[in-house]
């Protein structure tokens, strides 16, 4: 038996419309059981833990997996690579970031997308 902890802990912009919608699309239960969503906006734990880190929550999303932290593209291809193909745009969305290389050379426009679509809806960085 494994003593690390079940499950994952994502945290997102929950203001950005692209970021909630990822999060929930991607299907994550089947391999690592319980699925925590935590906008960083919110005062959360695991926010203060991700600032300590150094890690910049407006450069992109992170998760917690198996005590270890994973920031913007690293998180978005672990989360491929975890995730159930179930449904053309979850199953889209594997196929596309199960590359770590295809994920490092997007994940900048995506990001970019974000403090568009931020600005666009004038909302705040976080």
């Amino acid at each position: 038996m494994s003593d690390r902890p079940k499950g994952i802990q994502i945290v997102y912009d929950g203001q950005c419309p692209f970021c909630t919608s990822y999060v929930r699309l991607v299907r994550l239960r089947k391999a690592v059981g319980q699925v925590d969503l935590i906008n960083a906006r919110d005062p959360h734990p695991l926010v203060d833990e991700i600032v300590a880190a150094g890690l910049d929550l407006n450069e992109g999303m992170a998760a917690k997996y198996e005590g270890r932290l994973y920031h913007g593209h690293e998180c978005v291809h672990l989360l491929s690579t975890l995730s159930e193909p179930e449904g053309m745009s979850s199953g889209l969305l594997k196929r596309l970031f199960a590359s770590k290389g295809r994920t490092r050379l997007l994940y900048p426009y995506m990001r970019g997308g974000r403090d568009i679509v931020l600005r666009i809806l004038g909302r705040t960085q976080i």
